[in-house]
């Protein structure tokens, strides 16, 4: 079997490309900007497609399927990356249709949920290329392109000790998803200041009730990394709040409230452990729901993760601005008011030494946790 993607996966005449979930297909869109959708209750929670057929409506559908496209650049071994972006003549990736281009060359694959692109006359099922099955050289092992097949037996593009630099623009951190014998881990690198915070902040949240991803040290080709494990599979997927605000912005619904109602507990968490570890880098895609892949409906609040920018903006109590509050809120005020609504919730204690002799931070998380614990007395 050959999965044939063109050379210009968007350049003129592509017809048309199906919006699959599993093996469902949700939706296509042409190249006109025409679009169906077959089942609105499968669609991606950052896609949106309008029916109406004038020029408008076919331009926004266009514009929105460049932009979910390009949402799904893959973090891939930097070798197999730079093939696809010479492959494809993407030399410089500025626009989204120019980032959707790399995506759809291999199918918007992702290791966050379970939507991937089908082109018109592929015949090829969910499970023939599911990263969750393959690893990442079996799942390109047949797309064809620039007339050859590019496989890991061939080109030796793909190797499971490679690390990654990223082909998109998700996060600043250069990370890598490796595959290893009981599943996917994720290398994160960036400079020795952010794998240490990432660590300490990592046991810090281990002492609060609070569901979180654990980040473990670890090293590549001698550099000191953070690692974690995979969190998403086939059966539970990730989406984080930036889409889950497009899917509320398309209903007339309220965000905020719509966090609240589903998972208030794990939302105020996350403002009361921010402040305490002062993380500056809560941002729309750092957090979000997890996914039944089943029904495509949001279960809860995935765990926190990505500590990498903890203990910064950390000179006084305040902390930075809550990057996750509707209103403009300071951190220590997000996380006050986190603090009334569900307590502190601490499950074990801190230890000084996780801080390795660093006076400042020490102390100021301290002069943190002091105050939290003032506001439930």
């Amino acid at each position: 079997m050959s999965i044939i993607i063109r050379k210009n996966s968007l350049g003129k005449g592509w017809d048309r490309y199906f919006i699959m979930h599993k093996d469902r297909r949700v939706a296509t869109i042409r190249e006109n900007g025409e679009a169906t959708v077959y089942y609105p209750s499968f669609m991606p929670f950052n896609l949106y497609f309008e029916t109406e057929n004038d020029v408008d409506a076919r331009i926004n559908n266009l514009n929105n399927f460049f932009y979910w496209c390009s949402s799904r650049l893959l973090t891939l071994d930097r070798k197999y990356a730079k093939e696809i972006i010479n492959s494809i003549g993407a030399k410089q990736t500025r626009t989204d249709k120019d980032r959707a281009e790399i995506a759809i060359s291999y199918h918007g694959l992702s290791l966050t949920d379970v939507f991937w692109i089908r082109g018109k006359g592929e015949r090829i099922s969910f499970s023939e290329i599911s990263l969750y099955r393959h690893s990442l050289s079996d799942a390109f092992v047949d797309i064809s392109l620039r007339g050859r097949n590019i496989t890991a037996r061939n080109a030796e593009l793909i190797d499971p000790r490679d690390a990654a630099g990223d082909i998109g623009t998700s996060g600043m951190a250069p990370k890598a998803w490796v595959r290893e014998k009981d599943g996917f881990y994720l290398l994160k690198d960036g400079d020795e200041r952010d794998v240490k915070a990432e660590l300490t902040a990592s046991k810090i949240v281990g002492c609060f009730r609070v569901s979180h991803v654990s980040y473990y040290p670890a090293t590549f080709e001698g550099t000191p990394v953070s690692k974690c494990r995979i969190i998403t599979s086939e059966d539970v997927g990730i989406v984080p709040f930036e889409s889950i605000d497009v899917f509320c912005i398309n209903r007339d619904r309220n965000s905020y409230r719509y966090v609240l109602s589903k998972d208030a507990y794990s939302y105020y968490m996350m403002n009361v452990i921010d402040y305490l570890i002062g993380n500056t880098d809560r941002h729309w895609g750092n957090w979000g729901f997890f996914v039944d892949n089943e029904t495509n409906r949001p279960i809860g609040l995935h765990p926190l993760m990505d500590y990498n920018k903890a203990f910064t903006a950390y000179e006084g109590v305040d902390g930075a601005r809550c990057q996750t509050t509707e209103g403009i809120m300071s951190q220590k005020e997000a996380a006050i008011e986190a603090v009334r609504k569900v307590g502190i919730n601490m499950i074990a204690e801190i230890d000084p030494k996780w801080f390795a002799g660093d006076k400042d931070r020490e102390t100021m998380f301290f002069r943190r946790l002091e105050i939290l614990k003032s506001v439930v007395k």
